[in-house]
Formats: C-alpha cells, sequence, structure tokens
C-alpha cells in the first residue's frame, strides 16, 4: 500500500486580533477597578477652654457626624460606619471592641452640630460596654481679647 502524504499547510497565528483581546481586558480591569482611599470624615468640632491632653498612642475613637451617623475607629485602625445607625447597632459594636480594648481612653468625636441625643446615646453605649475612660474631643478655643 502506498500512503500519501497530504501537504500540510503553515500555520499562522494572527497576533492582532489576540492583542485587540487583551486590550479589552486591560481597559475593563482598568475601568472596573477601585483604588482603595482613605476616607475621612468631616467633623467641626466644639470650642473648649481648658489644657491641651497628649493622645496615647492608643486608643479607641467613636465619630459622631452632624447626620448622627457614627463611625468607629478601634485603636490604630481606619473608621468604620456602622451597618445601620440603631442603638442596638451601636451597643453590639461597642461589646465587641471592649473585648480588647476597654481599658484603654474613649473619645467622643461629635460635630458641633450633633444633635444632643446622638452623642447621649453613644456614651450610654460606651458606659455599658465597659469603658471607663470617657472623654470628649474638642478645639481650643480662641482667646478673646
Amino acid at each position: 500500500m502506498k500512503f500519501r502524504h497530504k501537504k500540510r499547510e503553515k500555520l499562522d497565528i494572527t497576533l492582532i486580533s489576540m492583542i485587540d483581546v487583551l486590550f479589552v481586558l486591560l481597559l475593563f480591569f482598568m475601568v472596573s477597578t477601585t483604588f482603595n482611599r482613605n476616607t475621612e470624615i468631616k467633623v467641626t468640632l466644639p470650642e473648649a477652654s481648658g489644657a491641651k491632653v497628649d493622645q496615647p498612642p492608643k486608643m479607641v475613637t467613636l465619630t459622631i457626624a452632624e447626620n448622627g451617623a457614627y463611625f468607629l475607629k478601634p485603636e490604630e485602625g481606619q473608621s468604620i460606619q456602622l451597618a445601620d445607625q440603631t442603638v442596638e447597632t451601636l451597643k453590639q459594636a461597642l461589646l465587641k471592641l471592649a473585648v480588647v480594648s476597654k481599658d484603654q481612653p474613649f473619645i467622643i468625636n461629635a460635630d458641633a452640630k450633633t444633635q444632643h441625643q446622638a452623642v447621649i446615646t453613644a456614651l450610654e453605649a460606651a458606659g455599658e460596654a465597659g469603658f471607663s475612660h470617657i472623654t470628649f474631643a474638642a478645639l481650643q478655643s480662641k482667646a478673646k481679647p
């Protein structure tokens, strides 16, 4: 038997379509990627006269925004907004945090225009969680002539 050898065609890989696909994927990932930015909460602190106190290296900070939203910043971590703004959610978050850091200073940063009830609720929740060194943050008042 005589077998015939078929002529093989040269394979040619077109790179242009592959480059187009890679470019589209690169563009997709560039557009859909979220970049981590450190978000800061804009709070205008009330003014008070008194001695300026050096802040300890480790402390727990609860920031209350003008609209009454709570932001919790454990020790040296990043501020975390609570899932919902109920008293029970605040208490649960503070109880979890109090397990490891209830002996550290607890600072309440409340905006000057925050409702008084939001501050009292935070103070009560911190006390029930077991924090004993609770203080409020304020700006140094300007000297009046």
